[in-house]
């Protein structure tokens, strides 16, 4: 896991902001505990969050695109485990570059929380709360409301124009 170079944790003040927050009901002990983090950064940084639910991560992306039409940001979280099948790989991609598409598609920030593990353990040390290593729910929710905000100053600008030309 990559721990270092990560930024220094900061207080975002969202007041205001709408976001979505689409979880998976596959490795639901894991899910759950991103779903608490993300929920509790939400609050804490004074977002109101809706929860929508899923039946697995290739799921995500088009409950995640209806989302970003209707919220200022949208979280995605779920946990895909490497089996014995190349099914890893093509559903991590998926999930990947289809959260990517709706956030460029939409222009709404997508904090991707899915986590694509090895094993039950390595998922536990990235849920936060006691002994975890990480906090993926968490930093999910902070990077999206973190880009929302930003995209929300940009769009304060006048558009630019082509009359310097």
């Amino acid at each position: 896991m990559a721990t270092s170079g990560r930024p220094v944790p900061r207080h975002i003040s969202a007041e205001g902001l709408t976001v979505a927050v689409v979880v998976t009901e596959w490795n639901a002990e894991i899910v759950d505990k991103l779903r608490e983090r993300a929920l509790a950064a939400a609050r804490e940084a004074g977002a109101k969050a809706e929860l929508f639910s899923v039946a697995g991560a290739l799921e995500l992306p088009v409950v995640a695109q209806a989302c970003a039409r209707r919220f200022d940001a949208v979280v995605a979280l779920g946990c895909v485990i490497r089996g014995e099948t190349a099914h890893f790989e093509y559903v991590c991609d998926s999930v990947t570059e289809g959260l990517t598409r709706v956030a460029l598609d939409e222009q709404v920030p997508v904090g991707n929380g899915v986590l694509t593990v090895e094993n039950v353990q390595q998922a536990l040390a990235r849920t936060g709360g006691a002994g975890a290593k990480e906090d993926k729910g968490a930093e999910a929710m902070d990077a999206a409301l973190s880009a929302a905000l930003t995209l929300a100053r940009v769009r304060a600008f006048a558009p630019r124009t082509h009359d310097h030309w």
